[in-house]
């Protein structure tokens, strides 16, 4: 095998911008090899956008590719300096969020989330799935975050960036130590996830709930089985995620659907569909988010797309790009979420219908914070008088 360094803006232009848009991208180095990748969502992993150079595996005859390691999971720890994170976007309806991990292993192809690994020196595509960082000291630093003085409660989200319920929260727990320092403290939460596994965490949910602390929502992008698998590959089936709604509802928790992301010309087409399983399921607060493709995850989407339904390809671009612009994304705030222009429009009238038919509410609930009880816990740091 050979390595070529390759500059960055020369490796990344040609091969994954100009001849992705245009439909065209061949079999290539820059594409791993299904068997190095499989079970997971993306197939390149390019290098990010703050690094110099970018790497490209070439087979020089001597048949050293195939001696390459499958993809697998690695988890490393990482020790954040706070675990609440602040935002002040009008787009989202809070402050603070937390993320027990950094990376999903999830692996949607479509997440907006990849960008952050950029960050860590890592790429968005296949290391955004399998390098994943975890902050086992969470619990213990929102303790003593939510202990300082003149804290002032408001509702909490997790799950905004990546999953806090993916696959490796069995092992690790962070998320059930994160909602046992919530409860102690009766600190509001609300939780947005794809994965069944939420549903272990039933009864901490259901005594929050009972004093207006807690609410979930599940992402349900499609029903359709064959299309969650080729796009969400290690997330929980649709079945499951009714299953999850239809768990918490019946416990009392509040509980809402995300039909999210919807991609137009591929399942788009089940907005009522989705949120009429979700409404039979105990559903009570419905939203949707249209298709968010930013810088790094443009390439990696339509790459899967060219793979996967190549004979959509210019037909489910050429829509997003109408919806934003012309272009693969608009960050502008109050368009981001939804687009604009008519198909956008249209989309946006059909879920109002079809919420409305269900009686599902569009505005949250909102969550309970008088009864906020700053946590006295060990790691929590004394006064000193």
């Amino acid at each position: 095998m050979i390595n070529l360094s390759l500059s960055r803006q020369a490796a990344f232009q040609p091969a994954n911008t100009a001849e992705l848009a245009d439909g065209l991208l061949q079999e290539s180095g820059l594409r791993i090899d299904v068997d190095r990748r499989r079970g997971r969502g993306v197939a390149l992993n390019p290098a990010g956008r703050f690094e110099p150079t970018e790497r490209e595996a070439l087979d020089d005859g001597w048949q050293t590719l195939e001696s390459l390691e499958p993809f697998r999971t690695e988890v490393q720890v990482e020790k954040a300096r706070s675990i609440i994170t602040r935002n002040d976007s009008p787009d989202v309806p809070f402050d603070r969020s937390i993320n027990p991990y950094r990376g999903c292993e999830h692996g949607c192809v479509y997440c907006f989330a990849r960008p952050s690994h950029d960050f860590m020196g890592l790429s968005a595509g296949l290391d955004f799935e399998t390098k994943l960082f975890a902050k086992p000291d969470a619990a213990r630093q929102l303790e003593r975050e939510l202990s300082k003085p003149g804290y002032k409660p408001k509702t909490i989200a997790i799950g905004t960036n990546t999953d806090p319920y993916q696959p490796i929260e069995k092992e690790w727990r962070i998320m059930r130590q994160i909602l046992e320092v919530l409860a102690t403290a009766n600190h509001p939460v609300s939780i947005v996830t794809k994965s069944a596994l939420v549903m272990r965490d039933v009864d901490l949910l259901a005594k929050m709930a009972e004093k207006g602390l807690a609410k979930v929502a599940l992402s349900v992008t499609t029903l359709d089985r064959k299309l969650a698998r080729l796009m969400e590959p290690r997330a929980s089936t649709p079945a499951r995620r009714l299953e999850a709604i239809r768990t918490l509802a019946e416990a009392g928790v509040p509980t809402a659907v995300m039909a999210a992301p919807m991609i137009p010309a591929l399942n788009d087409h089940e907005l009522e569909r989705i949120l009429d399983a979700a409404a039979a399921a105990g559903a009570k607060e419905a939203n949707y988010i249209l298709l968010r493709l930013p810088f790094e995850v443009s390439p990696l989407f339509r790459d899967w797309l060219l793979r996967n339904y190549p004979d959509r390809y210019r037909h489910v671009m050429n829509l997003v790009r109408s919806m934003r612009g012309g272009k693969d994304y608009d960050a502008e705030f109050g368009k981001r979420m939804k687009g604009a222009g008519p198909y956008a429009w249209q989309l946006h009238r059909r879920f109002e219908l079809a919420a409305k038919k269900h009686d599902l509410k569009r505005r949250g609930m909102q969550l309970n914070t008088d009864l906020f009880v700053p946590p006295s816990g060990h790691g929590v740091q004394l006064s000193l008088l």
